[in-house]
């Protein structure tokens, strides 16, 4: 059985501040306060599950018992095809200890030399735990085609690189409002909206 949400304050298990500003955007209509797992100084566990719905349940579980509040975690990433679906859950490491994205794309790029395949999808995993160990998990995900060189300034990760279907721009043109309704990240984030809300 589905366990509804009817707390009205959130954890967000994340350090990353552009999955923090994406979430908190989409919380904002059901009235939920968020907080993050960084500004309460909760630790970053240790990602060691193999799919991202295990890694986004390990942060989820962590933040709820370090807080006692429900906490909701994203693992994310992007799923090359002609790379046997890397960097996947391991897209946050190839930006090395500085984060730094414009490295992890130039990976990417590099690792496709020699391929006419560019074919590639984001995939999130959404985890909402409660203190008493209880999680819900959702997965979304968005089909798309690998651009080079990058373009845009806007979004985060490996945004300016990739173009979803049916898309003239890649995310990291696009502006937060139009990836907000099309994103891998809103994929699973209407399931959980449709599972986890009460109605009416």
């Amino acid at each position: 059985m589905t366990r509804k949400l009817t707390e009205d304050q959130l954890v967000i298990a994340s350090h990353n501040p552009g999955k923090l500003r994406e979430i908190a955007d989409l919380l904002k209509p059901f009235g939920i306060s968020v907080v993050s797992a960084g500004d309460l100084g909760l630790p970053e566990p240790e990602e060691t599950g193999l799919t991202f719905i295990a890694n986004a349940e390990l942060k989820a579980r962590a933040a709820a018992e370090g807080s006692g509040l429900p906490a909701l975690s994203d693992d994310s990433g992007l799923a090359v095809t002609a790379l046997e679906g890397a960097p996947g859950i391991y897209s946050a490491r190839w930006a090395g200890p500085e984060k730094d994205f414009s490295l992890a794309m130039e990976r990417v790029e590099k690792e496709l030399t020699g391929s006419d395949d560019r074919s590639a999808a984001f995939i999130c995993a959404l985890c909402l735990c409660w203190p008493d160990g209880h999680c819900e998990s959702f997965e979304g995900r968005v089909e798309g085609q690998l651009v080079w060189p990058p373009r845009g300034a806007r979004g985060f990760g490996y945004d300016p690189i990739f173009q979803a279907e049916g898309q003239e721009i890649t995310f990291g043109e696009m502006e937060p409002e139009r990836k907000h309704g099309m994103s891998h990240r809103a994929r699973a984030f209407a399931q959980l909206v449709e599972a986890l809300f009460p109605r009416g």
